[in-house]
């Protein structure tokens, strides 16, 4: 199956408290009126999901044969497709929405932990950023916020990061003029790693939500820590 391109690039942010603060629903609504502040239309809601699977298995002689690093990731942006990612074996796959089904009905994997990222869209030019709340499927509270943005007129992987970057410095300042206890945090994958190329697909995204949540937990710890 051919990938499908798509002309943006996209980055996927979380927000990492400082040190002694944990994230709250003020902190989430403030970012949001930073986005209009800035001349942020507001295009309506969005959802992503991500689940964290773990094998069920009969002889557990065979764990080793099943990835235990296994995620899955549903995208607004084609909700017919669903997104694996294997990180222990650097591996990004896309199937069809369908594959959940046949999953549970093979009894193979079980959903360990599900997590939605749902909250408003806004468009501010050539760019579109997405800002919502990290909760668990089984309640509401707060997980943490994550923020996506996307520059849609893209040229090149270089040219894109550039303009990206600059994009993401005026945010900041605008952000810190509301001195909140915290700032968003982007690490970008290698890509490379995983067979992706410099044309941006959604398989980079899925990519980079997986590693937004390993950041993410790790932050959790060194809190509780």
């Amino acid at each position: 199956m051919p990938i499908k391109w798509y002309n943006f690039y996209g980055r996927v942010l979380h927000w990492q408290p400082n040190a002694g603060h944990t994230v709250n629903s003020q902190i989430l609504a403030e970012v949001s009126q930073c986005v209009e502040s800035i001349n942020g239309v507001k295009e309506g809601k969005w959802k992503a999901t991500l689940s964290f699977y773990r094998p069920l298995l009969k002889d557990q002689s065979n764990a080793a044969e099943f990835p235990r690093d296994f995620l899955g990731i549903s995208l607004p942006e084609q909700p017919n497709k669903y997104y694996f990612v294997l990180r222990g074996h650097r591996l990004v796959v896309e199937a069809d929405s369908t594959i959940q089904t046949i999953m549970e009905k093979l009894q193979s994997y079980k959903t360990r932990v599900a997590l939605n990222f749902e909250g408003f869209q806004y468009q501010l030019g050539d760019f579109q950023l997405r800002v919502g709340k990290v909760v668990s499927i089984q309640s509401e509270s707060l997980r943490g916020i994550v923020m996506e943005m996307e520059y849609k007129p893209s040229s090149s992987w270089e040219k894109s990061h550039k303009i990206m970057g600059e994009f993401f410095d005026i945010w900041q300042e605008a952000l810190s003029k509301r001195q909140l206890p915290g700032h968003f945090v982007h690490m970008e994958p290698n890509f490379g790693e995983y067979g992706l190329s410099g044309q941006y697909t959604l398989q980079h995204t899925a990519v980079q939500y997986a590693t937004l949540m390993l950041q993410m937990i790790a932050t959790a710890q060194s809190v509780r820590n």
